[in-house]
């Protein structure tokens, strides 16, 4: 139910229209949404004030309010003028029209003067950023790729991946946002980027982090070995005596850098054994182990 216009405006049923314009006028320029951006209690108090003013401000409206012919939304009125815009805007109408408030003002108010510039800036509004979420892969986000968002108007976005790109990294695409209004331009598109895990690396700043299984023989004869990249496989030498936890670095193979540079790609050796039972294997180490006094655990626990 719509407010009473009197006590909208903070004034009694027999006030001159001059004390009504007067009231209405010191809460407009309190509560206008030109001078409260983002403000939605300040902007749903003004569509009130304004809607008061509109009923109250007409000598004639007024006499009909108050001999009760209308009531305080206006209802019966045939036309839809400024108050029914106000009084029939909800919680999810913003105001965007200053009609019917400057035009009572002298030309040379500064305030009205604020209201002609809003309502032109409004008219040529930007475009609203337009946000959407593309996932890609881990070694796509190390050497770059293209890729393609589908609009929910059916249309494509090419996005650019540049090389090094982080999880969670944002990219704004230039006026590929929402149309804007009037002369306004458009809006930009925000495109967050979701890097998704891989089975083999993981990331550590710039460096790249890869656990590699060896054999037994590998570890303890070394030898070259092919190690997976981000951009792919690499000749690596094994050292002889190599252990699990071993880590080795590959210069340069890591996520590229500003100015051209890149980190690197440490790998960390795990030694598996073979998955069935070996009785030469075994036989081999229980003749190895005779006399050694090797204890792994010595000094750790």
């Amino acid at each position: 139910m719509a407010k009473n216009p009197y006590d909208v405006l903070g004034v009694s049923s027999s006030a001159s229209a001059a004390d009504i314009q007067k009231a209405y006028r010191k809460l407009a320029k309190k509560l206008h949404p030109d001078l409260n951006p983002g403000d939605k209690a300040a902007e749903e108090k003004f569509k009130e004030a304004a809607a008061a003013y509109d009923l109250l401000g007409d000598a004639d409206k007024r006499k009909r309010f108050d001999s009760g012919e209308i009531d305080a939304t206006g209802a019966e009125r045939p036309q839809h003028h400024f108050y029914r815009e106000y009084a029939d805007a909800g919680d999810s109408h913003a105001y965007t029209s200053g009609a019917g408030f400057a035009d009572f003002m002298d030309s040379d108010d500064a305030f009205a003067e604020l209201l002609r510039r809003g309502q032109r800036a409004r008219a040529n509004r930007r475009g609203e950023d337009l946000h959407y979420r593309l996932p890609i892969e881990f070694v796509e986000s190390i050497s770059g790729a293209t890729k393609r968002i589908t609009l929910p108007d059916g249309g494509t976005l090419e996005v650019r991946i540049p090389p090094g790109l982080v999880d969670g990294q944002v990219l704004r695409l230039k006026g590929k946002g929402a149309p804007g209004a009037g002369k306004g331009g458009p809006g930009d598109a925000l495109i967050e980027v979701e890097v998704m895990p891989d089975r083999r690396f993981t990331r550590d700043g710039d460096n790249i982090l890869l656990e590699l299984p060896i054999s037994l023989t590998e570890a303890v004869l070394g030898g070259q070995i092919r190690v997976p990249t981000p951009t792919g496989d690499v000749a690596m030498a094994v050292p002889k005596g190599s252990n699990t936890g071993t880590t080795l670095r590959l210069r340069g193979k890591g996520a590229p850098r500003r100015g051209g540079s890149a980190g690197d790609e440490l790998v960390k050796l795990m030694i598996v054994l073979p998955k069935s039972p070996d009785p030469e294997l075994e036989a081999f180490v229980e003749k190895w182990a005779k006399g050694k006094e090797f204890d792994p655990r010595k000094g750790t626990l």
